[in-house]
């Protein structure tokens, strides 16, 4: 270029040799010791509390059966029938999540004490 032209041909080769930076080690991240982990409060309350509320939700949809057992029920009170159906539908679901919950709680906690 013109600068190297002026001022002569050791400007250009000075920057040409620069020093290389050595490549470091990559150093390893430090791996702390795993800390033993409990469940945590919430975590143990709710283990104590599902199978509670598992039996409580059981209750309920079995209440929901019985009266969507009758088969003259949907002729004589359609409201009830779509009212029974509509519970035992989220009573289904909410237990659904109780019991994952509860085996997810379980499963941790028998990994956690070995």
């Amino acid at each position: 270029s013109d600068m190297v032209a002026q001022r002569g041909a050791g400007v250009g080769a000075r920057a040409m040799e620069r020093p290389k930076t050595e490549a470091k080690p990559k150093q390893e991240p430090r791996q702390e010791p795993k800390q033993k982990r409990k469940l945590s409060f919430n975590e143990k309350h709710a283990l104590e509390n599902l199978p509670a509320e598992m039996e409580r939700l059981r209750g309920i949809r079995d209440k929901a059966q019985a009266i969507l057992a009758d088969p003259d029920l949907f002729t004589r009170e359609p409201k009830k029938f779509e009212q029974a159906s509509a519970t035992l539908a989220k009573i289904d679901a909410d237990l659904a999540a109780a019991e994952d919950r509860w085996l997810e709680l379980e499963m941790l906690r028998e990994e956690l004490e070995g």
